[in-house]
């Protein structure tokens, strides 16, 4: 098989010129995973603010138990 989809090889330097100056897939993977990362900590800081506010209503509602 001398040439298996392309990928024979030999066109190096032709890609390498082709996607110079290009962020690499990997390279951007990792950066959508860390920003996602980010707003996913912020989201779950809301939450938990939320569930802290809700817990305190519902505390003061009842009367608070020394």
């Amino acid at each position: 098989m001398k040439n298996f989809f392309g990928l024979g090889g030999g066109n190096d330097k032709a890609l390498a010129a082709q996607y110079a100056g290009q962020e690499s897939a990997s390279s951007k993977a990792g950066r959508k995973r860390l920003e996602g990362h980010r707003r996913d900590v912020a989201k779950t800081d809301r939450q938990g603010w939320a569930w802290a506010d809700n817990q305190r209503m519902s505390q003061d509602r009842r009367g608070r138990r020394p």
